[in-house]
């Protein structure tokens, strides 16, 4: 058996250590993420659409969420607030993101490895050019950015973009629970600090699950085929 042979058998002997006992039909998976990332980029686009209707203006419940994160707002919330944002800004995410492709490398799954880098790769690619074009103007009291750059809102697109590659990599159940517990609190620290409107953050995250799930699936199907090429070339 050749390199490639092998390295695609230990690539999917390390899977089946953290896959869970019950193993789902891959071709299902496949087809149940395709259809999640379908979904959510026509839900992505269809909320565009609206936006931009409203000539990139806040949605009356826009309005009435900022409305309600003001009415709550206290310095221990603030506090609390900037840890996610932080922690889920540019320098962050990209250290996350590198240090989750470096573990994978070193475990040998070089095929999860490359589904990381370029799921955050193309959020980025597709979210950040967008929000400058766009331009829409984040909350004036805001206590974070100011600058129009508000839709969708990129902290959220990518902590979104990494929950969800984890958890169709890893397929825990803990992962899962922590990611959405990690996404739901970005979404919400993004609009407490008042740097989004809950439009944006919302689109942040169709985005998310939109690149996550179809980038995941489109390399699930190339590691496929290569270990097939491999193992006829053995046969």
């Amino acid at each position: 058996m050749d390199a490639t042979a092998d390295d695609a058998t230990a690539d999917d002997a390390t899977a089946d250590t953290v896959a869970p006992t019950s193993r789902v039909d891959p071709d299902a998976r496949r087809a149940h993420a395709l259809v999640v990332g379908v979904v959510a980029t026509v839900l992505f686009v269809t909320l565009r659409l609206v936006v931009a209707l409203s000539n990139s203006a806040p949605l009356p419940i826009d309005a009435a969420w900022d409305g309600t994160m003001s009415s709550l707002a206290s310095p221990v919330g603030v506090i609390i607030a900037w840890v996610p944002a932080i922690v889920g800004g540019t320098i962050g995410m990209i250290l996350i993101g590198v240090a989750t492709t470096i573990v994978f490398l070193v475990r040998r799954r070089p095929w999860d490895a490359l589904n990381v880098a370029a799921s955050i790769a193309l959020v980025v690619a597709i979210g950040a050019p967008m929000a400058a074009v766009i331009a829409r103007s984040r909350p004036t009291h805001s206590l974070a950015e100011t600058v129009a750059t508000s839709f969708p809102s990129g902290h959220t697109a990518v902590a979104t973009t990494i929950v969800v590659t984890l958890g169709l990599i890893l397929r825990r159940r803990w992962v899962w629970v922590a990611g959405v517990l990690w996404v739901v609190l970005m979404m919400w620290s993004r609009t407490y600090l008042h740097a989004h409107w809950l439009t944006d953050v919302t689109a942040g995250m169709l985005e998310g699950v939109a690149v996550a799930t179809l980038v995941w699936a489109a390399v699930e199907v190339a590691r496929e085929r290569r270990a097939q090429r491999a193992a006829a070339a053995t046969a």
